[in-house]
């Protein structure tokens, strides 16, 4: 039988264990975020993860200076068109055109990589630049890998703040949590805000 010190000792140091793993984790998560990722070399493609501040912008400028081949924006809202897009991101898409697909389906991070991996397998890209925010990132590339295992991954974060800070504790602790349910795959228990088939419009299509 266990000592009786050792039934009061244990859940205290399974509890304070728990906890160092997870404040590691999240130190380890906030120095990722705040870490400006290496440029990314030539890719196959881009994939912009849309729904905040300087991602598209970001994608279109890697586009046209020659970053990749193909680029999709992910999660577009039905009602914009790729010549709106290109004018609130202040660059030309009229040249581009062709070589960018606008995707309609994601609604989440997961509809993201569900969405990525359509268009992937139809355009035959085998590396893929990675636009989103910085504290959206791991998350963002943890969902991808797991869409499209055989596709190497090059992270272009974006951060929001002019200054490059971080969107605060709050929104990262939240992010970190919802990150550590994509590694571990819970997320995939929860209910999905996406269609039943993702659709993705075809390269060149302005929606």
């Amino acid at each position: 039988m266990m000592p009786r010190r050792v039934r009061l000792w244990l859940p205290a140091s399974v509890a304070l264990l728990v906890a160092a793993c997870w404040l590691g984790g999240f130190a380890w998560f906030v120095h990722v975020i705040h870490h400006p990722a290496e440029p990314p070399p030539h890719a196959g493609g881009i994939v912009a993860l849309t729904g905040g501040a300087g991602r598209v912008d970001r994608a279109l400028h890697l586009l046209a200076d020659g970053q990749a081949g193909q680029l999709l924006l992910s999660g577009i809202g039905g009602g914009s068109d790729l010549a709106t897009i290109g004018r609130l991101a202040g660059i030309d898409t009229q040249p581009l055109a062709d070589r960018i697909t606008v995707g309609r389906y994601a609604a989440s991070t997961r509809g993201n990589g569900v969405e990525t991996a359509a268009w992937a397998e139809q355009n035959h890209i085998r590396s893929l630049i990675v636009v989103t925010a910085a504290w959206h990132m791991p998350r963002a590339l943890a969902e991808l890998h797991r869409a499209l295992p055989g596709v190497r991954l090059y992270a272009s974060p974006v951060f929001p703040d002019p200054a490059g800070k971080g969107p605060g504790w709050k929104l990262e602790t939240a992010e970190y949590a919802k990150y550590l349910l994509t590694v571990s795959g819970l997320s995939v228990w929860f209910p999905s805000r996406e269609p039943v088939s993702p659709y993705v419009l075809p390269v060149g299509a302005s929606g």
